[in-house]
């Protein structure tokens, strides 16, 4: 972060502007920015407002506003990574190490299936056969059965349940 704020200050000297005319026009406190120029990040209540302030600082120096935010990003993965380049390789290829490794960038993370929306959908189609079930038998039942019976007359005799 030192370097960071090296070339920041360094930067500003170059443009002529001093710490107030940067603290005015970037509407920043004097403190936070003289904190950036030290390399001083525990200035800052979290490491956001601290990247925003460095992008406003840099984007007013006029300076490649990317590159600087390159920087400061591979400052904050070093300051934060607890992890060598080598561990997360190594855990890539040994599943043995990825098992010890307790990282979100490294550990395997094991798909869970729900079974839930299954269970439903199974239990909303028994319930709809249920149902045509019912209605079919309901209907039949209800429905007259007519038999002729035909005599030596020639007349028909008709019976329902």
């Amino acid at each position: 972060m030192k370097e960071i704020g090296e070339y920041l200050k360094q930067e500003r000297r170059k443009n002529g502007v001093s710490i107030s005319e940067a603290c005015e026009d970037l509407n920043l406190n004097q403190q936070l920015i003289e904190a950036i120029e030290e390399g001083n990040s525990k200035a800052f209540r979290d490491v956001f407002e601290l990247k925003e302030a460095i992008q406003s600082y840099a984007k007013y120096l006029g300076l490649n506003v990317d590159e600087v935010l390159d920087r400061f990003n591979d400052f904050i993965f070093e300051k934060t990574s607890r992890i060598s380049l080598e561990d997360i390789k190594n855990a890539k290829t040994d599943s043995e190490k990825s098992n010890r490794i307790a990282s979100p960038y490294t550990k395997i993370k094991h798909t869970r299936y729900d079974i839930a929306p299954v269970v439903l959908l199974i239990a909303v189609l028994l319930f709809v056969s249920l149902i045509v079930y019912i209605v079919l038998r309901v209907s039949h039942d209800e429905s007259n059965v007519s038999y002729e019976l035909s005599s030596l007359g020639g007349l028909k005799y008709e019976f329902t349940k």
